[in-house]
């Protein structure tokens, strides 16, 4: 049964990435309103009868998230049952069900009845937080045979400071960057890192504000990682959990800052704009599990 948990726990947590991404193909294609102001059904029907490229991908992102909604609540079920025991699951259990079953709904309000921008830019943001907690169940399923073992980790205080710090901060990026694609403001900057266009100026409408408040964003927490990697491979090289994690997290926030630039250099290229979503995934994903790691060291440490 134990190895028949983990097949669902891997599956379930790439199925949430399917469901990210999915949703950022949806904002970058236009396809929020490929069915129509019809939920869940497109247009009414269950088969519609004229079939266009909008209809296909919102239809497909809407039967991908719902096989991933039952994936979801089979692994809290079955977590919970199976290692309920240990401190973290029914927690992670309820939150990754929840927090899935919210966009949901966010997205149902959005076609039926529209929402604005701001509100939107939320979507991606609350799906990432079922897809961590998917994660962080898959890992606390992994724990158990101790294929890997991160109860040793000990993150003083300093670290510990960066870690929560960092992953809240990361919030605000992920949400600035949502808002820049459903206010359609990812070109509204012709030039990277600054907005130039015609000649250099401060932003001078919301578009603009957006897009570089984001870029401003991006840049900070890229020299935040940065900072912590270099902690890390000054004072935590002895602690490969540590260590190797803000490696990964440093090379993450490289290519997430590499393919925003990109996404202006080749005019929105929807491939690049696709990895550009899923490199911030992974980043959320592993700073979710330091944010696991640090709330096991203080309980331990104090």
């Amino acid at each position: 049964m134990r190895r028949s948990l983990k097949w669902l726990a891997v599956a379930t947590t790439i199925g949430m990435i399917f469901i990210l991404i999915g949703g950022a193909l949806v904002t970058k294609t236009g396809s929020g309103m490929g069915c129509g102001r019809s939920w869940p059904l497109c247009h009414g029907k269950f088969l519609p009868s004229e079939i266009t490229p909008e209809l296909i991908i919102e239809l497909a992102h809407r039967l991908v998230s719902g096989v991933g909604g039952i994936m979801v609540l089979a692994l809290s079920v079955w977590s919970w049952k199976a290692i309920g025991h240990i401190r973290e699951t029914k927690f992670l259990s309820l939150l990754s069900f929840f927090f899935l079953l919210l966009q949901a709904l966010i997205g149902a309000a959005a076609v039926k009845w529209g929402q604005s921008s701001f509100v939107l830019a939320l979507h991606f943001g609350i799906s990432l937080v079922s897809f961590a907690a998917v994660l962080l169940l898959t890992l606390l399923i992994f724990e158990i045979d101790k294929k890997f073992d991160a109860d040793k980790v000990y993150i003083d205080k300093r670290m510990g400071f960066h870690i929560l710090g960092v992953s809240i901060y990361s919030y605000l990026v992920i949400y600035t960057g949502a808002l820049v694609r459903h206010m359609k403001a990812s070109l509204v900057c012709r030039d990277w890192p600054l907005c130039l266009n015609d000649a250099p100026s401060l932003p001078s409408n919301i578009y603009e504000w957006v897009q570089m408040g984001h870029r401003a964003a991006a840049g900070l927490i890229f020299i935040w990682i940065t900072y912590i990697f270099y902690l890390a491979v000054r004072h935590y090289k002895d602690q490969k959990v540590l260590y190797y994690g803000w490696m990964i997290s440093f090379i993450l926030v490289s290519l997430q800052v590499i393919a925003g630039a990109f996404i202006i250099f080749s005019r929105l290229n929807l491939y690049i704009a696709l990895l550009h979503a899923f490199f911030i995934t992974c980043l959320f994903g592993v700073l979710s599990y330091f944010l696991l790691l640090y709330s096991r060291s203080k309980r331990k440490h104090n």
